[in-house]
């Protein structure tokens, strides 16, 4: 398998067996195909293969859209089990979805963006930072100029759709944009600019040479850096929790 079908750039998290498991079984009460289980690795999988997760207080699973007939239900079921398993979930599946494919799951977008973040996290100056900064806040062709203009193409394909809440969407969309987003967009852009004006290193951090100095005893010793700083995203206790492979 190629090595692109594992998704990278995620924040470190504590994962326990149940995340790689799911079951994909048709409801024998609703009639409906259901999806239980997973991390978000896996809901992203199930998400771009048309799923709609359904998010309460209690549980959170994802549902085949409604009004498909029974072979498209099907062929959508069938085909993230092939996603899933190719990526290492074990996925515990009615019979009439259970397949020996395996269909490749190529790095998305939103994971090429994170990488942004592994770059930050290995900065060692203000300058590295700022250049960082910049993919996202430059105008005109920034990342986050791109989402500005995803929202307004929403907000204009709701416009005149049809239904009578249509244009309250177009309007929260456009809301989001010259509300929210022009926020973030100033407050990065003011980080970026702040830092770039710096030109210092970063006191707790440095570049790493890989050269074992000449005072090393030890001369088999590949390198005397202390390991870099890492930001673990701060988690509740898991009650069994074992290292992802």
């Amino acid at each position: 398998m190629p090595d692109d079908l594992t998704i990278t750039g995620r924040k470190a998290r504590r994962l326990t067996l149940t995340d790689r498991l799911l079951t994909l079984r048709r409801d024998s009460h609703s009639g409906e195909v259901l999806a239980r289980g997973g991390d978000p690795e896996a809901h992203s999988i199930l998400e771009r293969t048309d799923w709609v997760p359904v998010i309460r207080l209690h549980e959170h699973y994802h549902r085949l859209p409604t009004g498909l007939d029974t072979a498209e239900e099907t062929r959508l079921a069938t085909r993230a089990v092939a996603r899933l398993r190719s990526v290492g979930y074990h996925v515990d599946c009615d019979g009439d979805f259970d397949t020996d494919l395996r269909e490749p799951h190529h790095l998305p977008l939103g994971a090429q963006v994170a990488h942004l973040a592994e770059r930050i996290r290995a900065a060692t100056t203000t300058g590295e930072v700022a250049e960082v900064l910049t993919e996202l806040t430059a105008p005109g062709d920034g990342i986050l100029a791109a989402i500005d203009e995803v929202l307004e193409a929403t907000a204009d394909f709701y416009t005149g759709l049809g239904q009578p809440a249509d244009p309250h969407a177009a309007t929260r969309l456009r809301h989001l944009a010259v509300e929210r987003l022009a926020g973030v967009r100033a407050d990065l852009a003011h980080s970026r600019n702040e830092l770039a004006d710096r030109h210092a290193p970063h006191p707790g951090r440095s570049t790493c040479t890989e050269e074992v100095p000449a005072t090393e005893h030890e001369r088999s010793a590949v390198c005397a850096c202390p390991p870099p700083p890492r930001t673990v995203a701060a988690l509740p206790p898991p009650v069994a929790a074992a290292p992802r492979r």
